[in-house]
């Protein structure tokens, strides 16, 4: 094959400063990772010959000026380029706030990280020759200005995206976006935890994807390690920077003639000062947490278990979250009642012949001429 490149993608980094990090007892976020942790990562990717960095949205805690220029910053100072796209917590509400930003805002501030008009909130570049990032913005905001829970592209965008890939169809199109379009849990676009982290009109995306023979989609939001694919068509969704287990990727790329081969390698932060234990001490923090979470997705479809059914069995499903979080979940449920271990054996990562699957965190993934 001809062209050979690598990048590295780090999502949904969540930078707080000190001074605007919220210390509730219930907050499931470390965001004290979020700036140590990102600079110990910036320092590996610097050592390797990168040729750019993905972050698929959720820069910043809750949208903060301050956290948003932070980053700005520390990006500006990479030997290499970057490109971004916004993610919920990046922009909380339409318009900005003394305390965070505004919609219109984020393709200004982020002008030199893929936003090159400063104002429109999609953009495509081309990042090497012959290689071209399509990075979508899926949040959406009601009349009120308010943000909607749930993913969204636009129509002037799908358009756009459709003629985009129509006019750059000789090229190898990499599409960036927060919310997921594949479907990375069991019946994640029919649950009501799991709908929130997808795009709602994800079929109308998928259907100008697969009509464009496009291969490849790099999302965040969900914190959870997963590649998911449907026919021809992958995503790769990365964990979060601050919760476990605190994944990065470096990810090579050789295409040429048809054919397309990827290597995708994760990488995790292990001690962060104070912790120099931080994947033991994330997954005790995780799992401390759960009891609540799990009831309710016991509860919710595909389960769909009965209330005080679910209120038993959530104490002893604590690690379930951190496991599924990790990728290349393989959980024992032979504790639960039979019933329960069925509807549960789903989440662990198996082939369609039901065999053990590890794709999660590395993988070689290839595709033929078609």
């Amino acid at each position: 094959m001809g062209q050979r490149f690598r990048f590295a993608i780090i999502s949904d980094p969540h930078i707080a400063r000190p001074e605007t990090i919220y210390n509730g007892p219930n907050r499931f976020h470390l965001v004290e990772v979020s700036i140590p942790g990102i600079e110990q990562i910036f320092d590996h990717l610097e050592s390797l010959d990168l040729d750019f960095l993905l972050l698929p949205g959720d820069l910043t805690q809750h949208g903060e000026w301050v956290n948003h220029q932070w980053l700005i910053d520390r990006l500006k100072r990479l030997p290499f380029p970057a490109y971004v796209v916004p993610g919920n917590h990046d922009v909380i509400a339409r318009d900005a706030s003394d305390r965070a930003i505004g919609l219109s805002d984020f393709p200004r501030l982020y002008q030199d990280f893929g936003y090159s008009d400063g104002a429109t909130l999609h953009y495509q570049h081309e990042i090497l020759p012959g290689v071209r990032l399509v990075a979508l913005n899926s949040n959406a905001f009601e009349a009120s200005g308010e943000q909607v829970r749930v993913g969204y592209v636009d129509e002037a965008q799908l358009d756009w995206l459709e003629e985009t890939l129509a006019r750059y169809r000789d090229d190898l199109i990499l599409v960036m976006l927060h919310h997921n379009v594949l479907e990375h849990l069991p019946g994640q676009s029919n649950s009501p935890l799991g709908q929130r982290y997808m795009v709602s009109n994800a079929s109308e995306i998928i259907h100008r994807l697969e009509t464009a023979r496009v291969r490849l989609m790099f999302t965040g939001h969900l914190h959870v390690q997963d590649v998911a694919r449907r026919g021809d068509l992958c995503e790769v969704l990365t964990g979060s920077l601050v919760s476990y287990p605190h994944p990065y990727r470096v990810v090579e790329i050789e295409h040429g003639d048809g054919e397309l081969r990827m290597d995708v390698r994760s990488r995790r932060l292990t001690a962060v000062a104070p912790w120099d234990d931080l994947q033991t001490m994330s997954h005790q923090w995780m799992s401390d947490r759960a009891e609540g979470f799990m009831t309710k997705f016991l509860i919710s479809p595909p389960v769909g278990l009965a209330e005080a059914e679910a209120a038993a069995i959530a104490p002893k499903l604590k690690h379930f979250w951190p496991s599924i979080a990790a990728g290349d979940t393989q959980i024992d449920f032979s504790h639960l009642p039979p019933d329960v271990q069925t509807r549960l054996a789903h989440f662990n990562s198996v082939d369609c012949e039901g065999n053990p699957q590890a794709i999660d965190n590395t993988a070689t993934l290839v595709w033929p001429a078609p």
